[in-house]
């Protein structure tokens, strides 16, 4: 909300925003900053807006700072400003014959005491309801002394005041204030800060946060999240005694800045808001921050300076980062995003009426502290459909897109009206940083070492393969853990339609890569490519490997295709909704219309599921099983045994375990990829040896990396380096004696790995 230039100090404004009346009232000019704890005047001011306005469900001061009261405060101020027009208007207490009988003398007196009580009850309820009770004994003292013919006046005038008294008794600002009261003096409005504790908003921004931490809840946890040491943000965990979910309070810069530097930031927003965004300023988000953050640091000075506010170069360099945050950029959903700990955020309709909910790595789902308002909504909005190109209205109620910022990565889903019929709705995953290996998913417990070194062998092996699991179960993660098992020489295709798999940093480690963005599922109407079309084009691209970021719809039948067409040339891989062997079988099959036969050019399908605590409160990530499938069976794999578990989870030892298909080599996948290779066709110990040499080396660099502190190790450039290391090695050691087996190759590798720490010591 912006008070127009010139407006009247003290005017006010309704305004209607996502269901519900906020009342403005506009303190910019103000040599205060303006409280309902501190003033009664301020209080008395507020009370008659709302007499005005009666349906206002949060009042916000604007001044250079906003000051929030939320709807319980404000229904305290409402609930008085009701019973004062129920006094005077209805039962109309200041009226002649409400106050008096047949004792016309009495009448100025009586008149008075209420008028005072009146206008006390605006300024200052507390002490109006204890104004009250003394009217009350003293009326009760007269009536003792009165004579009968004057007993009736004043009977009729106690039943009045004790009618008051138990309308205000029955308020929701006295029955809260109740366990404040014993040592409460009149006058005194320190009870009122326990009462009106307003969220401080920067004028510059429209999100709102509740800065006070509960005082009914328990701090659990307190760390710091940061996006460069000018951007730096305090995270609270807190946890009430009875509420099953955990609360996130975030305070990050621009809730604590001081006036002074409110006042630039919301001169320069108010500048640089005037930019009308083009959809090209999108397609290079990085480049772009960096000319608005130039621009921003410019104009900054340049206010400071007219303004004659000093401003250190940090300070210069804080409120620029801020700045951008909220002019081009999106907001607190940003400083969010920063905190590497959290998963998934979640911004349910109507979002300015509900806070935003977090799935954090430790605390699971959490609620927060935060509101976004319908101006930043919206604009988040305006800026994914210019980013992704497509379209979000009421034809089109669906948007899957992503957000890339630096290093910072994050899938954006969003609904709206008529889907969504309390307005849009968000849902964002966040990616990490730098992709997931599979030596991090050994050291997060996801899958074991073993795993790992067979799912190292399978891709190696240029198996078809797809990763299944339900929502949330880490399967594009574990994906993407894979591609980096890929030796980098070979090609790699990478098909999505919302673009998750870590391209970008396989580009950085000089990856020959290639994505290819398609049409979602979901979208009606787009000049993109469909995702069938843009499967059956990467068979025309050469040999490559092939990846597919989800198989979802009709692209199901051209994914088969190309698995049947490469199964025995690169590795095809994807992820899919399924909690089962069978589970995948059933949806490839009968939901997407790919002939059963077809399906049998499916080689693994690796199943990942949450898994939870016996007391429902936690879960975690975990791989459930590694399954072949066989090419036996005729029109049902599960009846004539066409899946056979590699590995399977151990829910007693959390943990994947080998079965007897795997450890006595009947694994016909396995064997099929040694027939190719010279030494390896029907001698399974050198096969099993080469699983358990990829096994023992994933294990090492998680030792290592967890007794030397550094866990650099376990991430994806020290990850293809040691996977380049791990297929040089063998090389050499073939070349010497014919296999590449464990007891040969360990050894030198784990010289290399020596070797790069004493350089890493160095540096």
């Amino acid at each position: 909300m912006k008070f127009a230039e010139g407006a009247k100090l003290y005017s006010h404004e309704v305004q209607r925003e996502a269901g519900e009346d906020v009342l403005y009232i506009n303190y910019l000019g103000a040599l205060f900053v303006p409280s309902l704890a501190d003033s009664s005047e301020i209080m008395e001011r507020t009370v008659d807006s709302l007499i005005e306005n009666p349906n206002v469900s949060r009042i916000v001061f604007v001044q250079q700072k906003n000051y929030n009261y939320d709807f319980q405060e404000t229904s305290f101020l409402l609930e008085i400003a009701q019973l004062y027009v129920y006094l005077v208007k209805q039962e109309k207490i200041l009226s002649q014959e409400k106050l008096i009988t047949n004792v016309e003398g009495l009448f100025s007196k009586r008149y008075n005491q209420l008028f005072s009580y009146l206008l006390l009850l605006k300024q200052d309820p507390i002490s109006a309801y204890f104004e009250l009770k003394k009217i009350i004994i003293e009326s009760k003292i007269d009536l003792d002394k009165v004579g009968p013919d004057r007993r009736a006046d004043f009977m009729n005038y106690a039943h009045l005041l004790e009618k008051i008294l138990n309308l205000f008794e029955k308020t929701q600002i006295l029955q809260k204030a109740r366990p404040f009261l014993e040592n409460y003096s009149r006058g005194n409005r320190e009870i009122y800060y326990k009462l009106f504790k307003p969220d401080v908003i920067p004028n510059f921004t429209f999100t709102r946060l509740v800065s006070d931490l509960p005082a009914d809840a328990e701090i659990i946890d307190q760390y710091k999240i940061s996006n460069g040491e000018y951007d730096v943000s305090n995270v609270t965990i807190l946890k009430r005694k009875n509420d099953a979910k955990f609360i996130y309070h975030l305070m990050p810069p621009e809730n604590s800045l001081s006036e002074d530097h409110n006042l630039l930031l919301n001169l320069a927003r108010s500048v640089l808001i005037e930019h009308q965004p083009q959809a090209e300023e999108f397609t290079d988000t990085e480049r772009t921050r960096q000319v608005f953050f130039n621009i921003s640091k410019d104009l900054l000075q340049d206010l400071s300076q007219t303004k004659k506010i000093g401003l250190s170069y940090s300070d210069l360099n804080k409120l620029s980062t801020i700045l951008v945050r909220h002019t081009i950029g999106f907001g607190l959903i940003e400083v969010l995003l920063q905190d590497k700990q959290l998963q998934d955020i979640s911004l349910n309709a109507p979002i300015p009426l509900t806070n935003i909910f977090l799935k954090h790595q430790t605390f699971d789902e959490c609620s927060s502290n935060i509101l976004p308002s319908q101006e930043d909504v919206d604009s988040w909005a305006a800026k994914f459909r210019m980013i992704s190109g497509r379209p979000l209205d009421e034809a089109n109620p669906i948007l899957d897109t992503q957000l890339e910022i630096g290093k910072l990565r994050a899938r954006i889903a969003i609904i709206q009206t008529p889907l969504s019929p309390d307005g849009l709705a968000y849902s964002i995953r966040r990616h990490r940083e730098d992709p997931w290996t599979l030596p991090l998913f050994v050291q997060n417990k996801m899958l074991n070492p073993l795993a790992a070194g067979l799912l190292s062998f399978l891709i190696d092996g240029s198996r078809t393969l797809l990763v299944a699991g339900t929502r949330s179960s880490g399967k594009t993660s574990l994906l993407g853990s894979l591609m980096q098992e890929i030796i980098p020489k070979f090609r790699v295709i990478v098909i999505e339609d919302s673009l998750e798999l870590p391209v970008e940093s396989l580009r950085k480690l000089k990856y020959d890569i290639l994505r290819m963005k398609v049409r979602s599922a979901l979208v009606k109407t787009t000049t993109e490519v469909s995702a069938d079309d843009g499967i059956r084009a990467s068979l025309r691209l050469g040999d490559s490997c092939l990846i597919i970021g989800e198989v979802r719809s009709v692209e199901a039948k051209a994914l088969y295709e190309a698995m049947r067409v490469g199964a025995l040339a690169n590795v095809v891989a994807g992820t899919i909704h399924g909690a089962s062997p069978y589970g995948v079988f059933d949806r490839v099959v009968n939901d997407l219309g790919v002939p059963a036969t077809s399906f049998k050019a499916t080689d693994i399908i690796v199943v990942c599921n949450p898994v939870k605590s016996a007391d429902g409160l936690h879960s975690w990530k975990r791989v459930v099983s590694i399954s072949e499938v066989r090419k036996h069976w005729e029109k049902d794999p599960m009846l004539e045994q066409g899946f056979v578990d590699l590995m399977k989870y151990n829910v007693e030892k959390d943990e994947l375990e080998p079965t007897d298909d795997l450890m006595n080599g009947d694994s016909e996948i396995i064997k099929n990829i040694a027939s190719n290779i010279k030494g390896w066709a029907g001698n399974w110990d050198a096969v099993y040896d080469n699983i358990l040499l990829r096994a023992k080396i994933k294990k090492e660099l998680v030792e290592v990396a967890e007794k030397t502190g550094d866990n650099n190790l376990l991430e994806s450039e020290f990850n293809e380096q040691s996977n380049n290391a791990f297929h040089q090695i063998s090389d050499e050691i073939v070349k010497e004696v014919g296999l590449p087996l464990s007891e040969f190759v360990f050894p030198e590798w784990k010289k290399w790995l020596n070797e790069e720490l004493r350089k890493r010591e160095k540096l």
